[in-house]
């Protein structure tokens, strides 16, 4: 069903040709551009040989490049012997077609890149079935492409059906199926995955989401003292990793590491990966992690920001996490920084600078998203009580002297509040003048731990 030329492509490196279709409407800087391709095309453990820009406000609709520059890019085949073309944009179908017909070689854009990449990077049973998902999809419109030099050969105006399209209608049809299969088996990984986050809804959650290679997992590993995988690469984390975090005076939470983000993520693939986000989602606050020391800082900030709109997740409950200050030469562009997003902190995971403001920024940001209630409730109250146990930090239960009443005081979520439905038989307090200050209000030997 596949192309063995494309099989090779996971296997051994192979020279190829970067090019970049740059619209001077982005404002992407095309040498910043090409950069983050070339990282992306050594994490895939390919050769490069050569690189192609063109400045052009739309692409051309059959081979992305003009005439003038398609023509230039046929050259440098022949003159560097390349074996593939990798292009920055994402071309549809007939373009790739089209342009491997006038090139004579295996055309992959950069959706086919990264899907190339997460395959290779994909550890987990979720992580696998997520990749090969979007990978499937993103290939299904393009079979008729593999399928080409056989119809050629063998099909024809007047000839019937050659072995090509029936073998092409066979594909399709196997595809589906195995779509199918790959959904369902998702769908069972994504249930059990919301039941284990429904279940921690008494823990706190802080999600570390961010462009990739922002240094997510190392900061992980400075604020818990894990030891999670760490690789000064593109995408070395694809699943959802969870430790726990013991803030200053608040108490243990739950910090999770997520899959990193990169310009022009394949539609598939974010949409495969969506149960791998329910951590963020599901998050109290999200710490936004950015490499403060690359040029593209504010472009990548941009990229997260949409990415999280795009799947439902709302950007604006997170702190900005200016990260590897160590490595920011020229110390005015930090402060430039700093000016524009004056509520964002500025760390080293490596050196261990900020830190503990990072910690404390939490620890505030937690705390005014939080109040104490103070509920007096018939004991036959279950459905109220069971909400109550359900979505909050229980700090105290005291039963009335006949055991029919009961009085809880608890942390909970202000979003929470209007879950808890009460009738004219319960007494509602909030404490809402004060946020609860972790350490005064909860004594080590009331909280719950889990």
């Amino acid at each position: 069903m596949a192309d063995p030329k494309r099989e090779e492509l996971q296997v051994k490196a192979k020279r190829a040709i970067l090019v970049s279709v740059v619209s001077p409407s982005n404002h992407i800087d095309k040498d910043q551009a090409l950069d983050e391709l070339k990282g992306l095309v050594e994490t895939a453990g390919v050769k490069v040989v050569g690189s192609l820009v063109q400045n052009r406000e739309n692409p051309h609709p059959a081979t992305c490049l003009g005439k003038g520059k398609l023509d230039e890019l046929k050259q440098m085949v022949k003159h560097v012997d390349a074996e593939l073309i990798i292009f920055d944009n994402n071309l549809s179908p007939s373009q790739g077609r089209n342009i491997e017909e006038e090139t004579g070689t295996v055309i992959v854009d950069r959706s086919e890149l990264i899907l190339d990449i997460f395959a290779t990077h994909a550890k987990t049973y979720e992580a696998k079935l997520q990749v090969e998902l979007a990978q499937l999809l993103y290939f299904r419109p393009r079979l008729k492409r593999l399928w080409t030099h056989l119809e050629r050969i063998e099909g024809g105006v007047g000839a019937g059906r050659g072995p090509g399209e029936k073998q092409l209608e066979t594909d399709r049809r196997l595809l589906d199926k195995r779509v199918a299969e790959l959904k369902r088996k998702l769908s069972e990984v994504e249930r059990r995955r919301e039941r284990t986050v429904s279940n921690r809804y008494q823990q706190l959650t802080v999600s570390l989401v961010g462009y990739t290679n922002a240094g997510k997992s190392t900061l992980m590993n400075a604020l818990t003292g894990a030891d999670v995988y760490i690789a000064d690469q593109l995408f070395a984390t694809l699943d959802t990793r969870t430790r726990r975090w013991e803030l200053p005076h608040w108490g243990e939470i739950l910090l999770s590491d997520t899959v990193g983000f990169v310009r022009d993520l394949p539609h598939h693939l974010v949409a495969s990966f969506k149960s791998t986000l329910e951590e963020a989602r599901q998050a109290d606050l999200l710490l936004h992690v950015v490499d403060s020391s690359n040029p593209e800082v504010e472009h990548h900030i941009k990229t997260v920001n949409k990415v999280l709109n795009d799947i439902g997740i709302d950007f604006k409950n997170a702190i900005l996490v200016f990260n590897k200050t160590d490595k920011v030469e020229d110390r005015s562009k930090l402060d430039v920084l700093r000016l524009k997003y004056d509520n964002a902190i500025s760390v080293s995971a490596v050196s261990g600078e900020g830190l503990d403001r990072l910690s404390q920024a939490v620890i505030d940001r937690l705390a005014s998203g939080y109040v104490i209630v103070e509920m007096e409730t018939p004991v036959g109250n279950g459905k109220l009580l069971s909400q109550l146990e359900e979505h909050s930090l229980i700090l105290s239960r005291e039963y009335s002297h006949d055991d029919t009443r009961v009085t809880y005081q608890a942390r909970i979520a202000r979003r929470f509040l209007p879950m808890l439905k009460t009738g004219p038989d319960t007494e509602l307090k909030i404490h809402d003048d004060q946020p609860p200050v972790p350490g005064d209000l909860i004594p080590e030997e009331s909280v719950n731990k889990y």
